[in-house]
């Protein structure tokens, strides 16, 4: 395992390099129509995706999916926030399949054709918020973790659920130059995982999920700080202890288990009471559980959350 210095890490970029060079184009991103975002899909290779509107949706205008595709943290290929866009083509989604196993009563291995069809393909339009304190307002396309989870029927024994993204070493860049373990791990304690927030996304703004966001499948806990929504997932296993997660190990006194947004933790090289939105150039104030505490807060009663940010 490759452990690097806190200085040595580049996830702390903490100002979105678009903001500061090329403030034009952010500006017209940002006022966008949606109406225009025809010209955008156009650009994209995406199959169309049908999904229902969902009521979680969150009220805000939706980022421009230029912005969306382009500026976008996948250090599998590559560590600055343009490099996911150039180099992800690289990756074949197709055929995919993900591995569930450990405490279930039915471990099972499905394809992804299998997998969408679990439950209906839903419009979640929700706030991403990043550690870096750059924040997005994301239309994901896809279904809550929940109902994949049903299908192989948890045991009693499970009480995490621990996540392993793809790595493939011909076309991913190494551990050593990313500055992080590969392949990449995640995971959430049962019942974050199990609440009907917690998407498994196959698309956003109507189609197929783009390689740099994480294509084919990938996870959305929308109340958590973005590095906790893994992509391209090839495994799920319900465990009975907390697992080891990528930023962790790599960090552990910066990117804890739970991370939720929490304005009342600092991160220990800058605040969290502020973000950014992509698009706009005021700092808006950073809201408890990213806006989703009357839903999430529950989850976490009693519990010390700046303390608990590990």
């Amino acid at each position: 395992m490759l452990i690097r210095k806190s200085a040595q890490l580049h996830y702390s970029d903490v100002t979105p390099r678009p903001i500061y060079l090329n403030r034009r184009r952010f500006l017209t991103a940002g006022s966008m129509a949606l109406g225009a975002l025809g010209a955008l899909r156009a650009a994209t290779t995406g199959s169309k995706l049908n999904a229902i509107k969902s009521p979680l949706s969150t009220s805000e205008q939706p980022t421009p999916l230029e912005a969306i595709t382009h500026y976008n943290n996948f250090y599998e290929f590559g560590t600055d926030k343009e490099d996911p866009s150039k180099n992800a083509y690289k990756l074949r989604t197709s055929p995919w399949s993900v591995k569930i196993e450990g405490a279930v009563a039915k471990p099972q291995t499905m394809d992804l054709d299998a997998i969408l069809k679990i439950a209906p393909l839903e419009e979640r339009i929700y706030r991403h918020r990043c550690v870096e304190r750059w924040s997005m307002v994301i239309p994901w396309i896809g279904f809550p973790l929940s109902a994949l989870l049903k299908q192989v029927q948890p045991t009693s024994k499970a009480k995490y659920v621990a996540f392993e993204s793809v790595y493939d070493s011909k076309i991913m860049l190494a551990s050593a130059y990313a500055g992080i373990q590969f392949p990449y791990v995640e995971g959430l304690r049962m019942d974050e995982a199990m609440h009907p927030l917690t998407l498994l996304a196959a698309g956003l703004y109507g189609e197929t999920l783009p390689n740099q966001d994480g294509a084919p499948l990938r996870l959305v806990a929308p109340w958590k700080y973005g590095f906790k929504s893994i992509k391209s997932i090839v495994k799920i296993k319900l465990v009975e202890k907390e697992p080891p997660t990528t930023w962790n190990l790599s960090a552990a006194s910066e990117y804890g288990f739970y991370s939720n947004v929490n304005p009342e933790r600092d991160h220990p090289r800058w605040s969290q009471t502020k973000e950014r939105r992509i698009g706009e150039f005021r700092l808006r104030d950073t809201v408890k559980f990213n806006g989703y505490g009357d839903q999430v807060a529950s989850l976490y009663s009693g519990m010390d959350l700046v303390r608990k940010y590990y």
